[in-house]
């Protein structure tokens, strides 16, 4: 009876009518339509802080989360409608849990004022997104408490995600490293702990400083952390990233709507097309494109499949990090069974890049049922194995149990999506909650766990495959038929067949792989359950080939920043099951 009265009262809120009750009309600059129907308000941002500040903790069942913070260059754009002027707008991505609903704050600023309030007091996880703002756009959060670049080496010069700075290296004199410069840059790569406000001593030792990284077994890539020590336990932790950031937004606004999904199997590289999907459920939501029941089933099939490789190479470098030997090789041997069947049904492996606007490039070939199958079948024995080498082994749960604990309002608090913040027994999968591509029609459980800890974030990725393999079996059961591709006119590429057979189609073909589709100005977003935790890709179109901004939002971000707060106190091996346990991807974090 409580539930019923709390979806009745959710049911009559709208939060644009909350925020005009509670601050008056004058609050609102614009309220922007959009295309994933989000409530887009602009405000001035002499309110900023008292409106998210009501929205995070006083208004009505809360958006407690800061899902993404960002910003557009507005400077070149042509589809403005009305929307207030700006020269930059800064735009930030709430989510609340209760209402299961988002909201996007908008705050319009003009060039000759690229100045705007802080909001690291309000939420922790605002730190890196707003130096990350500054470090591309050039934006100054006025009592930041350090704002430096966090993606590109302090001696940048520019801010690269304006749309003034160049996108290719062409378009600049060739490089050239003298000596003169190369000293500067390691003298920039000293650490300085006065230069992060850290003491060098306590009141009975000194401290010591250890450099992990950036080439370090530990960090599954190049990231750099360095410790602050007292003794074996550590005191604070500086992370250091971006070793891996290659411009990956600046790409997405650089490359045909078509041309750009290939990018996105490099963000999260492990999780293949899972990436391609977060991608075009925005583009396909921006054209109005309605994705066939056969072409949504096999995308879901591909996922899923493409979640298991990911939690394999998860558990085996994991199982690694805590010193076992074996179980990396028997891991990614199973993972080698799914890239043969990727590989039979895509023709690629681990980036097939096969998912296209409005479908998937092609029908599934004779023969996938019993490829499938036969992986449905011999998998669940081995996830037995796995556990009881691995997840029962007394020496991995003595390395776990009670090692990187933190609670469900802490994960909210910093963004934590995904097994991550399952674990903390917080019962929240985008699947489920706003379920796309036909997820709806399937049967399966969310995994929770109770302690919020290493062993806790292990268990909910173990019986996450269980439950990936129900969905698969579901998919093998009940594959429709039909068509694998939308007919829709922006669906790129027309399905093969019929290029054959009709000439419009076959202009329309040339035209659209050559020059790309004309996406209709909007703008959207639709997050889906990644591997890590939650991807969304915000783009913006401006009525053209191209997207104007392309915002891809990952979860390793997030989590890599809050791993300073949860290592506190612990020891360095203490330090390793933190990062394994976390499963983020570099490429994911740097972009």
């Amino acid at each position: 009876m409580k539930d019923e009265l709390t979806q009745m009262f959710k049911t009559d809120l709208n939060v644009v009518s909350e925020l005009k009750n509670n601050f008056g009309d004058q609050i609102i600059l614009f309220n922007q339509i959009t295309k994933d129907a989000t409530p887009t308000i602009w405000i001035d941002r002499a309110l900023l802080i008292q409106v998210l500040t009501y929205l995070k903790k006083n208004i009505m069942f809360p958006f407690n989360m800061l899902y993404d913070l960002t910003a557009i260059d507005e400077r070149t754009r042509t589809s403005r409608n009305t929307q207030p002027q700006s020269d930059f707008s800064i735009v930030y991505h709430l989510t609340s849990f209760d209402r299961n609903e988002d909201v996007r704050i908008k705050v319009p600023l003009l060039s000759t004022d690229l100045n705007i309030p802080t909001i690291t007091a309000i939420w922790e996880s605002a730190n890196w997104y707003e130096r990350e703002v500054y470090d591309m756009f050039g934006v100054n959060f006025v009592g930041h408490p350090r704002l430096t670049r966090i993606l590109m080496p302090k001696s940048w010069e520019g801010y690269p995600l304006r749309k003034d700075h160049y996108a290719r290296a062409t378009e600049q004199d060739p490089y050239v490293l003298t000596d003169l410069m190369r000293n500067s840059e390691d003298e920039e790569l000293t650490f300085k702990p006065e230069d992060y406000g850290l003491n060098t001593k306590s009141e009975d030792s000194d401290y010591m400083f250890l450099n992990i990284g950036p080439q370090h077994p530990g960090t599954h890539g190049l990231l750099r952390l360095v410790l602050q020590l007292h003794g074996e336990d550590i005191v604070n932790i500086i992370p250091d990233i971006g070793f891996h950031h290659r411009g990956a937004e600046k790409m997405g606004e650089r490359q045909t709507w078509h041309t750009f999904i290939p990018y996105t199997d490099r963000i999260d590289y492990l999780s293949g097309v899972m990436n391609n999907l977060a991608y075009l459920l925005s583009v396909e939501k921006l054209a109005g494109i309605v994705v066939p029941d056969r072409a949504n089933v096999i995308r879901i099939m591909m996922s899923e499949l493409f979640r298991i490789a990911s939690h394999l190479v998860w558990l085996g470098t994991f199982a690694q990090d805590m010193g076992q030997l074996s179980p990396v090789f028997f891991a990614f041997n199973d993972r080698e069974r799914i890239f043969d069947i990727v590989g039979a049904i895509t023709g690629g492996r681990m980036h097939p890049s096969w998912f296209r606007i409005g479908g998937v490039a092609h029908d599934l070939p004779d023969g996938w049922e019993k490829l499938v199958q036969n992986f449905v079948d011999y998998f669940p024995k081995r996830l037995k194995e796995f556990e009881n080498t691995v997840i029962k082994n007394r020496i991995f749960k003595a390395r776990t149990v009670g090692i990187g604990v933190f609670t469900t309002a802490e994960a909210i608090e910093w963004g934590i999506t995904g097994s991550a913040l399952r674990a903390t027994g917080f019962d929240w999968d985008y699947r489920k909650k706003r379920p796309y591509s036909g997820f709806e029609n399937f049967e399966f459980d969310i995994p929770l766990g109770k302690n919020g800890d290493c062993y806790d974030r292990a268990l909910v990725r173990m019986e996450e495959m269980r439950q990936s393999l129900r969905i698969v079996q579901q998919c093998i059961n009940n594959m429709p038929s039909g068509e694998y591709k939308s007919d829709h006119p922006l669906a790129i590429p027309p399905r093969k067949e019929k290029t054959m057979v009709d000439i419009e189609t076959l202009i329309h073909h040339f035209v659209g792989v050559s020059w790309g589709p004309v996406i209709p100005a909007g703008e959207a977003m639709v997050p889906v359950e990644g591997a890590k935790g939650s991807n969304g890709y915000y783009l913006i179109s401006d009525g053209g080939t191209q997207s104007y901004r392309s915002r891809i939002r990952t979860p390793s971000f997030p989590h890599v920043q809050m791993l300073p707060f949860i290592s506190k106190g612990y020891t360095i091996p203490d330090l390793l099951a933190i990062l394994g346990a976390m499963d983020f991807v570099l490429a994911d974090l740097d972009r």
